[in-house]
């Protein structure tokens, strides 16, 4: 990996960019070293412009009301000045893989004994999935089927450098956030390219169409279509303070414009004060009938401070409305499923085509339990080339470097279950390129590596599958120097690709 590299400002003069592997001296894709000043200030001008007059924001959080009140405290939201290189061959790899692992997924949350068993010694150590297995078992015993099941899922993959593979860090189940943003991002690419390509010797038409968004409103409306109650609505469940509101508008909006669907806002606490549920299964919410709960909090312990937020959980579990994700498929996404996938002959319970087992097995990285106690021996000498992942989601949780191997060791000294709550993952060292990044209107320059992230929509009714697509992307890049890669979490921002 490279050296961390401070983050500056951009200074007067020429663009210098620096070797892309420590020693190695390989030349980014896109050599920037002959962009001079005054053009970067043009482009980064017109990029902000472009932003501001297209939505491309998020709230201010120096601004105490940016996250309750639309209009109030709006910035740009972080992205990189110009798309990011990235080959052809794995990004159509990457999107052949959704509708394998969309199906995948569905699969999985349809065995409850697996899940259930799979997760039994994480559920002593992490009080948070505990308490999801609990309301999953509940859901068992009273044998509640889902037979609508709308999955809005995102699997995100990291290009290895030295072995030139494309890697899976994770499957996402619930709220996978920023296709509204995101596919703001490629658009305003586009945007520069067409207008500056020609003095970078780059093609707009390598920007691949991002169409997260309209897709991803297509399966809520076509969820909503087959729930079969034209007066009910679909509910986005949120954060009380959510500064990325308007990567949520933007979907509210799309869908009443384009399929004349309304939404309403939640938070959990809303739901448990104004939600009940009648006789017929039928979720009301503030004396609205809902047809889908699209989850976009939920997935932290943060979001459930008090009973409350468990009582809404459970309530909306219980009703006839399609929950996007339902908590089996919350639970087939925790990262103990994902290790327990690697496992041999594990795929093959789940799928049947040997050709998609073999696509899957190509993209999985090393994948351990803790009680595999060689390889934890090896985290300990070796811990730069390890990850340590507790079941959580949503950025800023992982353990990386000489805090894994401390880790490890206070575990093990201790001698609990402690360690079920976390698996062990191979680290992914991905090619550091020379990157423009924008943050609150400053341009900076710094050595980066990134991260795709493809989503996947599946709708199914009982035996009929509806849809099973890959629908657009997320390109995330962030500082070398930083592990962790949430953009929400303030570590990396929004970015797209450039096809080579």
């Amino acid at each position: 990996m490279a050296q961390p590299s401070q983050v500056l400002p951009l200074q007067g003069g020429k663009v210098e960019v620096g070797e892309t592997q420590e020693g190695n001296g390989t030349r980014p894709l896109l050599d920037i070293r002959g962009i001079d000043q005054e053009l970067v200030e043009k482009i980064e001008y017109d990029a902000l412009v472009w932003s501001s007059l297209h939505g491309l924001v998020v709230g201010d959080k120096s601004v105490q009301r940016s996250g309750k009140v639309p209009g109030v405290g709006m910035v740009h939201a972080p992205f990189a000045l110009l798309p990011m290189p990235f080959p052809e061959s794995h990004w159509k790899q990457a999107c052949e893989l959704a509708p394998i692992f969309n199906e995948l997924v569905d699969r999985v949350s349809l065995d409850a004994k697996f899940l259930q068993d799979s997760l039994s010694r994480t559920k002593k150590a992490d009080a948070f999935t505990s308490r999801l297995l609990d309301i999953h078992s509940k859901m068992v015993e009273i044998n509640k089927k889902e037979d609508i099941r709308l999955g809005l899922l995102r699997s995100d993959y990291m290009v290895d450098e030295q072995t030139k593979l494309l890697l899976q860090i994770e499957t996402n189940t619930i709220s996978c956030s920023f296709p509204g943003l995101g596919c703001l991002v490629s658009d305003l690419h586009r945007s520069l390219l067409n207008h500056y390509g020609e003095f970078l010797a780059l093609d707009s038409k390598r920007v691949p169409n991002n169409p997260a968004a309209s897709q991803f409103v297509e399966a809520l409306a076509k969820a909503w279509t087959e729930y079969n109650n034209p007066r009910a609505v679909v509910m986005l469940v949120v954060q009380a303070d959510e500064r990325n509101m308007y990567d949520q508008h933007w979907l509210s909006a799309l869908l009443k414009e384009i399929h004349n669907v309304s939404t309403l806002r939640k938070t959990l606490a809303e739901i448990d004060a104004e939600g009940e549920l009648l006789p017929d299964g039928t979720l009301v919410v503030g004396g609205q009938a809902i047809a889908v709960v699209y989850f976009r909090a939920g997935y932290t312990p943060n979001d459930y401070p008090s009973e409350s937020e468990w009582r809404a959980r459970l309530l909306m579990e219980q009703s006839s409305a399609i929950k996007c994700p339902s908590i089996s498929y919350h639970l087939a996404g925790t990262k103990k499923i994902q290790q327990e996938l690697v496992k041999p002959n594990v795929l093959e319970r789940f799928v049947d085509n040997k050709e998609d087992i073999a696509k899957l097995r190509k993209c999985f990285a090393g994948l351990w339990s803790l009680d595999d106690s060689d390889i934890v021996k090896d985290a300990i000498e070796r811990p730069g080339l390890y990850v340590m992942k507790p079941q959580r989601e949503g950025g800023g949780n992982n353990i990386y470097g000489n805090d894994v191997r401390e880790a490890l060791m206070r575990l093990q000294k201790e001698g609990s279950e402690a360690d079920a709550a976390y698996i062990l993952m191979q680290r992914i060292f991905p090619t550091v390129s020379h990157t423009f990044l924008m943050r609150n209107g400053i341009c900076y320059k710094d050595d980066t590596v990134s991260e795709l992230g493809i989503y996947g929509a599946y709708l199914r009714n009982k035996e009929k599958v509806i849809l099973n697509d890959q629908c657009g992307y997320l390109m995330r890049t962030k500082a070398s120097s930083s592990d962790e890669g949430g953009v929400a979490a303030g570590f990396a921002v929004l970015d797209s690709l450039y096809l080579t």
